[in-house]
């Protein structure tokens, strides 16, 4: 499938539902109507998401078996090509003979596009290391049919950054598409393009859209556009157009939800603000991940409260 990196797409949650011996398992269905129904989404200027990420860290990723991981991308991957756009999904390993092993395994599930992050090392590794680790993902993305993106995502703990030159020596391989730059420093963004003006790169922070597109991104991979998706889709059209007093306007009515996307429990965050919006807040708060206290539950829903009274203003809730 060719990819149109132009747009915003969701990185959609997983949902769950409790067995009949009280565990927690995926619920399919529901996950796939959820998928579904962010895709069917349209913005003011009559464009959708341009793709679908699933199994990321908003899909509890981190809690998931292997098998259950690719069982989920699986049932994903009937969404996408439905609405006929391409299925991302990351993958990260201590060595790049394991991590070739992930992205076999990813492409036989309907994965398009794999997000490679660095590797899950407590050292450091040198240039060199890191770049031979992308180098035989980006070989075994070629040899299975899928394409890659590197995913630099220095804000994060336990990942290490990738430099800037490393980034622009891994965005001429040739199964390389896109990079995926998650952090609130867009200078990162902005240094990139003025190397290389024709890249491909995406935002994965929701705070900084407007300003990651200022800087020369071509779109975005949300969470809040889950809960909000003619929102995130409109200002991604803003973004696209140029028209950037209307794209921060609606910025700053998600700024209340988005700061969450940017927080470090942002899975347990985004998942009960998404439940709160369908009236399923049992629904939201199933996921494997900590549990909220009462304080933190309250804050999300005032957060929650207020971004829809402003989008709700201008008139971009579905």
């Amino acid at each position: 499938m060719k990819s149109n990196w132009d747009g915003v797409m969701p990185a959609v949650f997983t949902w769950l539902r409790e067995s009949k011996s009280g565990t927690l398992e995926i619920d399919f269905d529901t996950t796939q109507k959820q998928a579904s129904g962010i895709l069917k989404a349209q913005g003011k200027g009559g464009s959708r998401m341009s793709g679908l990420v699933g199994s990321g860290t908003l899909g509890e990723n981190s809690y998931l078996s292997t098998k259950q991981r690719l069982s989920l991308l699986k049932s994903l991957s009937e969404v996408a090509k439905e609405y006929n756009v391409p299925l991302i999904s990351g993958a990260s390993a201590e060595t790049k003979e394991e991590l070739a092993k992930i992205i076999e395994g990813l492409a036989t599930v309907g994965v398009d596009t794999v997000m490679v992050m660095p590797p899950k090392t407590k050292e450091v590794p040198s240039e060199k290391k890191m770049y031979e680790y992308y180098e035989l993902s980006e070989a075994t993305a070629n040899n299975v049919g899928v394409t890659m993106m590197p995913y630099n995502n220095p804000d994060a703990a336990g990942y290490h950054s990738l430099s800037t030159d490393l980034l622009l020596r891994l965005s001429v391989l040739p199964k390389v598409t896109a990079l995926k730059i998650s952090t609130i420093d867009v200078s990162i963004i902005e240094t990139l393009m003025l190397e290389n003006k024709d890249l491909k790169v995406l935002a994965g922070v929701d705070t900084v859209t407007v300003h990651a597109g200022l800087a020369g991104a071509c779109g975005g991979i949300t969470g809040v556009g889950n809960i909000f998706p003619k929102a995130s889709v409109t200002m991604q059209e803003y973004v696209l157009n140029g028209e950037w007093a209307e794209a921060n306007k609606i910025s700053q009515a998600l700024n209340s939800i988005s700061y969450l996307d940017a927080q470090p429990l942002l899975l347990e965050y985004l998942k009960l603000a998404m439940g709160i919006h369908h009236n399923d807040v049992a629904g939201g708060l199933r996921t494997f991940g900590k549990k909220l206290t009462k304080q933190q539950i309250d804050d999300v829903r005032a957060r929650y409260i207020l971004a829809k009274e402003r989008l709700e203003a201008l008139d971009l809730i579905s």
